[in-house]
Order: structure tokens, then sequence, then C-alpha cells
């Protein structure tokens, strides 16, 4: 029996190519995996300027002043946009959370920081909600903090 060897080798090369087209097939699934997992992992630093300056205390004492530069984390590059289009109503809603503010000596300690960070974080939030976004943010920084008294 002769093997005609051209006819051979094209019946080998189709094999092969269709043995391959799966796994060629499965590789592009896992880079189109892999590059929504790393659009899922960013890291967006949003500043929101200008810092905020209020008075805080209880009306009729002395006048306490509270500066806070304050930046939001974004888990997806698709969260800043939406920040940006919300920046008037975010700012309003963390200028009531800071003029809310009645104990200078509270707001100063770690402890009303931290309350502070996580209420600005829940707010946010909700304005994000309320606006239908589908988006969050992930959490909020004072990068600059002062209350004089």
């Amino acid at each position: 029996m002769t093997i005609h060897r051209p006819g051979l080798l094209t019946l080998i090369f189709l094999l092969c190519s269709v043995l391959a087209w799966p796994a060629s097939a499965q590789d592009e699934e896992d880079a189109a995996d892999s590059e929504e997992e790393t659009e899922e992992r960013v890291t967006d630093y949003i500043a929101m300027e200008p810092a905020f300056v209020t008075h805080i205390g209880q009306p009729g004492n002395k006048i306490s002043y509270l500066k806070a530069a304050v930046t939001i984390r974004a888990s997806k590059a698709t969260t800043r946009p939406a920040v940006e289009a919300h920046m008037p109503r975010l700012r309003h809603e963390l200028v009531m959370l800071f003029g809310e503010q009645t104990d200078p000596a509270y707001v100063s300690s770690p402890e009303g920081r931290q309350a502070l960070v996580e209420e600005a974080t829940r707010r946010i939030n909700q304005v994000l909600e309320e606006q239908q976004t589908g988006e969050e943010v992930a959490g909020v920084f004072f990068t600059e903090f002062v209350v004089q008294r």
C-alpha cells in the first residue's frame, strides 16, 4: 500500500488544527477573564477639591473649625465618571456631615475620625445608589484633617 505524501501532510495538518482549536478558544476565554479581573482590581484615587472647611461644635459655644481634605478610593475604572458626575451632591453630603459634628474633642480623636470616614463612605455610596449609577466607592481618606478649637 502506498500513501500519497502530500495528502498525508494535509491530513496531519488538518488534524492538528482541529485539535488545537479548543485550546486556543480556551486561551482567549482566559485572556478575557483576566482582563475583567484586572479591570476590577483598579485602585483609583479621586480628590475632592477644594478641601472642606466648616465650623463645628454647639451653637453659642466658642466656634471650632474643621478642615478636611478628602480623597475617595474607587476599585473600578467605571467609578470615576459616576463620582465626577455627582460631585456637587457628594460634596453637599460631606458638608452636611461635617457641619453636624457637635463635639470637637471627639472629632479630633482617632475614634471620631474613623467614625467620620465610615459615615462619609456610607453617605457617598448612598448617593451613588440613589442616582442608580451601579457604582460604589471602596473608601474615603482624609489626606488633611485639622480641628481648631
